[in-house]
């Protein structure tokens, strides 16, 4: 009886000995984490920086390691097993630690030293980033940001799984994942055809005109589209039949052309108008305005956050149509 026990007590520490041998890399969950992701071999080899087969192998070889079968092909088609999806779970959690011991690393070294992830909303970016550049080149040498520019959801979602370590776009986020502090307050004014603007100009007040005129509108998923459309009050089935252009160099060309007017934010005004052939309708009282502010995932604020935050601020100063939020 005891021989038996000693036996099985042998295999156990024998089984315990080979599952340890056994070695699951941060890199095969990187590339486990970019297949669950995008749900495509190559988008996800793309994403990584390697080659298909490359990416493939180190699957395979998760799959071996942990003695589970994560991926499902279908034809053309790549799907997660129930297994599959609870390991990409555990990897994207693994993946945001380690991403949060190199901060901390990174943080002792100083503020703004090695690589910093920064998101950008596209109606934003363009404005602020040559002067944001400058300054941190200036001010922080040992800074590599890395600026990704994108639309407001995709920037959260990022931010909450760990690929970005900060974002700067429009506040309220909504988020509960994700902390944000305000920096500027960016105001509206109506941008229109100059040969329209003696006319607006004549208004008392140009919210009544402006809820009578076409409104040009980026596409759906840009949070400045979203701003007009509240502030306007414009229901659904009118926002759908207005235009949806991805730039504001498109829209501004519209109501150039005399096609329909358009909310500006003060931020995009000196870059984007030609004076000759568009004139910008400030409001007298109360302008509409949205706050621009700085979003990183809860519980992980560090001094790089304020050091970032103080020099968009700057930047937005120097642009001269930002006001204090």
């Amino acid at each position: 009886m005891a021989g038996r026990r000693d036996q099985g007590q042998s295999d156990c520490l024998e089984g315990a000995i080979r599952l340890s041998d056994r070695m699951v890399t941060l890199r095969q969950l990187r590339y486990f984490d970019a297949l669950a992701q995008t749900l495509h071999f190559g988008r996800a080899a793309e994403r990584c920086a390697v080659t298909q087969p490359a990416l493939s192998m180190q699957l395979k070889e998760l799959e071996r390691e942990l003695g589970l079968r994560l991926v499902e092909r279908v034809g053309s088609t790549v799907a997660l097993t129930p297994n599959g999806r609870g390991v990409a779970q555990r990897a994207e959690a693994i993946l945001a630690q380690t991403r949060e011991l190199s901060a901390f690393a990174r943080q002792r070294q100083g503020v703004l030293s090695g690589p910093f992830r920064l998101g950008i909303i596209p109606s934003v970016a363009p404005y602020i980033l040559p002067a944001l550049l400058r300054e941190t080149g200036r001010l922080y040498p040992g800074l590599e940001l890395l600026v990704r520019e994108t639309q407001t959801l995709p920037l959260l979602d990022e931010l909450a799984r760990g690929d970005l370590d900060a974002a700067l776009l429009a506040l309220p986020v909504g988020d509960p994942r994700i902390e944000a502090m305000p920096l500027f307050d960016d105001l509206f004014q109506i941008a229109v055809e100059a040969g329209a603007a003696a006319a607006w100009r004549a208004e008392p007040d140009p919210r009544g005109r402006l809820a009578a005129s076409p409104l040009l509108l980026l596409e759906e998923g840009h949070c400045l589209r979203d701003q007009a459309l509240q502030f306007c009050r414009i229901g659904a089935g009118a926002a759908r039949r207005s235009l949806g252009a991805t730039s504001l160099t498109t829209i501004l060309h519209m109501v150039a052309a005399g096609r329909g007017v358009t909310l500006l934010p003060g931020l995009c005004a000196r870059s984007e108008v030609d004076r000759r052939r568009v004139a910008l309708i400030p409001f007298a009282e109360d302008p509409p305005r949205r706050t621009i502010g700085l979003a990183w995932r809860k519980g992980t604020a560090r001094p790089d956050c304020a050091a970032i935050g103080d020099l968009v601020r700057a930047a937005a100063r120097e642009d001269g149509s930002a006001a204090a939020a």
